[in-house]
């Protein structure tokens, strides 16, 4: 299966933690499609926000198991990426809704 880059990132992750890490340590966090791997999520990073990335670290996360009364159901998997980008690289800046 062949993922442009578009698809490999599907959205920023802001959190606390995503906020303190991009201030400290220069690293991004995004949701990614479940089937990429850290070379193609490093090459769809610098290629969709021209920047250079140093490293990138992959947490896949299970779907949790949902009850609505007697049914129950699960909610998609995911995967986390952390991107650190270099020292002299052009920094993202994204939109954060306050």
């Amino acid at each position: 299966m062949k993922l442009e880059n578009r698809d490999i990132v599907i959205a920023p992750l802001v959190s606390e933690k995503s906020t303190d890490q991009k201030e400290k340590f220069r690293t991004l966090c995004f949701k990614v499609h479940r089937q990429a791997n850290k070379i193609q999520v490093k090459k769809a990073v610098e290629a969709l926000f021209e920047t250079q990335v140093e490293s990138v670290r992959v947490i896949n996360y299970d779907g949790k198991i949902k009850r609505y009364g007697k049914y129950s159901g699960r909610r998609a998997s995911w995967k986390k990426a952390f991107v650190t980008l270099k020292a002299d690289a052009k920094m993202i800046e994204y939109v954060e809704v306050v």
